[in-house]
């Protein structure tokens, strides 16, 4: 019989990591078997209080406040965590396994032993949200560019290939890859939480003052040695357990800022020049030319995700408006109308992760929908804006 799990004692303290694959029945077995036989004080999860609410409670997602996300700002976060989320579900049913089965079973069989547990991992939206700040424009175009591939995948995997996620040498692997790939992201999606899950692990096994106790975590198998370095640091006074830094979202760099004013300026700079060089005519001229690109190809976007009528005219109207804001972006405007003439049903709320698996799904859903209107009106005010430039550029020199 596999085991996948790392036995250290520090400092008296016994703890075992249990280490997993998210959507593999074998790790299911697994945690419910160690657990079981070794009857730990405690147990850790590698879940945070969002992701045990949706996997604890099936009507959480039914209190999803689409037109809210939207007015925050966290449409790309939940478009994001959507895809990471049904791509691992779509891996899963071809498997009979929901993700994060494994951390469900543990806090299940826990449960039925009188075993109290522990949430010990990072709010997922402090994760992205530092990953994405962390990345510049390159990594960020990379990283979208991976989204997207995971969105449209019809990769499948065999049992037995699950199971391989969980050897040593597969996982030095994709973490060589994914560090070569997308180094800021490893570091945050991976090296930031293997700390940040050793310190709340350390925490549970010190709430008491039993020498005795032992902490089973249950967690991905690719942070389980991470987990045991950083472990081992903090028992021997290397490293502090108070991780409430990673906590903290960075703010944006002076190029970050600076970069949401250039095309704003440029717009303005060349419609001024033009009025300068040539009077009302030309700058008229370029005005409807940089409203219609722009405008145009946000509007097309929003057709292309078969929004409502007044979110595409909301959309054509906008885009220029918003070009000139960084801090109103065309696809909160588009998204908020069309979620307002389009409201999204309960059952669309239960439907959601199904949905998004399939395009056809995608279209039928109106969450997934107002999602798609946010995120190709917002893709093509963008396209519309590199596209303008030029094209108002190119009437100072006729």
């Amino acid at each position: 019989m596999n085991d996948n799990s790392l036995r250290i004692t520090l400092n008296g303290k016994k703890i075992i990591l249990i280490g997993t694959a998210h959507i593999s029945k074998g790790s299911i077995e697994e945690v419910n078997r160690i657990i079981t036989d070794e009857k730990p004080g405690k147990v850790c999860v590698e879940l945070d209080q969002g992701r045990y609410t949706s996997i604890s409670q099936k009507e959480s997602w039914e209190k999803l406040d689409v037109s809210k996300i939207f007015k925050e700002g966290k449409g790309f976060l939940l478009i994001a965590n959507l895809v990471l989320s049904g791509f691992q579900r779509r891996m899963g049913s071809e498997l009979g396994v929901k993700p994060g089965d494994e951390m469900k079973a543990a806090i299940e069989t826990s449960a039925a032993l009188g075993i109290p547990f522990r949430l010990c991992d990072r709010e997922v939206q402090t994760t992205l949200r530092r990953a994405w700040a962390r990345c510049g424009l390159w990594s960020k175009c990379k990283l979208l560019a991976s989204l997207l591939a995971s969105a449209f995948s019809t990769e499948k995997l065999k049992p037995e290939e699950i199971e391989n996620l969980k050897k040593q040498n597969e996982l030095d692997g994709m973490m060589g890859e994914l560090s070569d790939y997308l180094p800021e992201v490893k570091e945050t999606l991976i090296d930031e939480r293997d700390q940040y899950l050793a310190a709340k692990i350390w925490i549970a096994a010190n709430e008491d003052d039993s020498t005795d106790q032992t902490v089973a975590a249950v967690v991905g198998a690719g942070h389980s040695q991470g987990i045991k370095s950083h472990l081992e640091k903090i028992a021997a006074g290397e490293e502090s357990s108070d991780v409430s830094q990673l906590d903290i979202i960075p703010p944006p760099r002076t190029a970050s800022k600076l970069a949401g004013w250039i095309i704003p300026i440029v717009i303005v700079a060349l419609i001024a020049v033009g009025f300068f060089r040539a009077g009302t005519a030309l700058t008229l001229e370029m005005i409807l030319r940089w409203v219609l690109w722009n405008g145009s190809l946000a509007a097309a976007g929003c057709l292309i995700s078969l929004g409502h009528p007044l979110a595409i005219l909301a959309s054509f109207l906008g885009a220029p408006v918003s070009s000139l804001n960084p801090f109103i972006g065309i696809g909160m405007i588009s998204g908020l109308v069309q979620v307002a003439f389009c409201k999204p049903r309960v059952s669309d709320t239960q439907t959601l992760f199904e949905d998004i698996s399939s395009l056809k799904g995608i279209y039928r859903n109106r969450i997934s929908r107002a999602l798609l209107v946010f995120f190709l009106s917002s893709l093509g005010g963008a396209i519309g804006n590199f596209i303008s430039i030029p094209a108002i550029a190119g009437l100072l020199i006729k």
